[in-house]
């Protein structure tokens, strides 16, 4: 047998026996290795083994836990009702969503049509998928052209590619003081500095660019922004906009979420020699199968495709195609009408059982924010929610500075049925009630 297999059947074995329990965070995998003499690359091998069995997760920026089982047959949960819940990971499939996308890739088992989608895609995509994008994300008086867009796999290959794009590596990258986290690892790959900026209830303070010394470009999220939910108003868009011409700097705006709220013209349509808007299927449709749309200023469309092709970003011809037909036959407009009205209702659930805490969302949002409650800590209050089988995600994996992350954690609420929903967030305001000391004994 492996040596990896054999000790994750040792770690195994002490989460059956509880020796270790749902919730505990297993230790960095370096130090990991170095205990058990043996090499990082086996102990890496370890944590995936235990990731592939379904006995412990990974969260981003946080590390590997242990997940709710159920050691000797007994319930590892307080509240045995609740399986593992997901409160992480934003993914919105409806139940109507199968038959609406089936019905859209009927066509494409015709011969001809799928050789023409297993061919070769470059950057620029097709100018089908140019032209169904530019009409989806039309929105508040803006249109892109279509000559500006590029396909990339996802949102956040799109993201990837304009900042190798437009930073050189050692350059300072102005950020959201509390930003997308995967944002901070393309930083750390391309050798980039990332700024911290302030925040208020508007969102990114135009002013804290200045302030912050020369910036090559800024990363941010004026709309639904995560894990805030906060979005800035209009007034604030043009303030901003003005300061990039000023400055002569690029913005990287990230409209991921925008769907959900497209009342307010992107950065794009206020400044587009100075914006690259990134835009992407995985939240309006599906996460299974998307592809990242990119619209960049005309003077940087041949940098930002060159980015993305030797960054490995372009999206697969298969994936272009399937986005295409859902775009272009009303797929995913009516995908988009259903996540917006089931947003709303998760919001509604939100304020009915977390009423009396302090919870930050748009009503829009697929997501909130939480400031806990003393004398709750974020990392305490994640574990033990962990206990009880749901899954959270706490404030630091989105600060810029680690030492000035929020005492609050991020509840992600599409995922879960509804009726699954308002159980697990009864439990977690149960749990915020009751204090580290209460649920140290479990």
């Amino acid at each position: 047998m492996d040596d990896y297999r054999r000790i994750a059947d040792t770690l195994a074995e002490q989460i059956a026996t509880g020796h270790l329990r749902a919730g505990d965070r297993l230790p960095p995998q370096r130090r990991f290795a170095r205990s058990h003499g043996i090499a990082a690359s086996t102990a890496a091998r370890v944590y995936g083994e235990l990731i592939r069995r379904g006995l412990a997760v990974g969260e981003v920026g946080r590390g590997t836990f242990i997940r709710a089982s159920a050691p000797h047959g007994e319930p590892a949960l307080s509240e045995p009702a609740l399986a593992r819940v997901d409160l992480e990971l934003n993914f919105s499939l409806p139940p109507e969503q199968p038959a609406i996308l089936a019905e859209s890739l009927a066509g494409m088992q015709r011969p001809d049509v799928l050789a023409a989608a297993l061919a070769p895609i470059g950057a620029a995509g097709t100018p089908a998928i140019r032209d169904a994008a530019a009409a989806l994300l039309s929105r508040a008086g803006w249109s892109p052209d279509p000559a500006t867009l590029l396909i990339c796999g996802n949102g956040r290959q799109g993201i990837a590619a304009a900042l190798a794009a437009i930073a050189p590596a050692g350059e300072r990258i102005g950020v959201e003081e509390l930003t997308y986290p995967l944002v901070k690892g393309f930083a750390t790959r391309l050798n980039l500095t990332l700024v911290p900026l302030p925040m208020d209830r508007f969102g990114l303070i135009p002013e804290a660019l200045r302030a912050a010394g020369p910036l090559r470009a800024v990363y941010l999220q004026p709309n639904l922004h995560n894990p805030l939910g906060v979005t800035m108003p209009e007034g604030r868009r043009h303030e901003l906009v003005t300061l990039l011409h000023g400055l002569d700097m690029y913005a990287i705006e990230d409209g991921i979420y925008s769907f959900l709220r497209d009342d307010l013209p992107p950065l794009a349509a206020l400044a587009p020699e100075r914006v690259i808007h990134v835009d992407s299927m995985s939240k309006r449709v599906a996460p299974g199968l998307t592809v990242g749309i990119v619209v960049t200023p005309a003077a940087i469309t041949d940098r930002v495709a060159s980015a993305a092709r030797s960054g490995g970003w372009t999206a697969s011809r298969f994936a272009a195609d399937v986005a295409t037909r859902w775009m272009t036959d009303g797929a995913a407009t009516r995908l988009q009408k259903i996540k917006r009205e089931d947003a709303a209702a998760r919001q509604a659930i939100v304020r009915e059982s977390l009423a009396e805490f302090a919870v930050q969302a748009d009503p829009c949002a697929f997501h909130c924010w939480w400031q806990l409650p003393e004398p709750w800590r974020a990392d305490m209050f994640v574990a033990a929610a962990a206990r009880r089988g749901i899954a959270v995600t706490p404030g630091a994996a989105f600060a810029v500075t680690p030492s000035r992350a929020p005492n609050a954690v991020r509840l992600a609420l599409s995922a879960p049925a509804k009726e699954v929903l308002a159980t697990a967030l009864d439990t977690l305001a149960t749990l915020a009630r009751s204090t580290p000391d209460d649920t140290a004994v479990e």
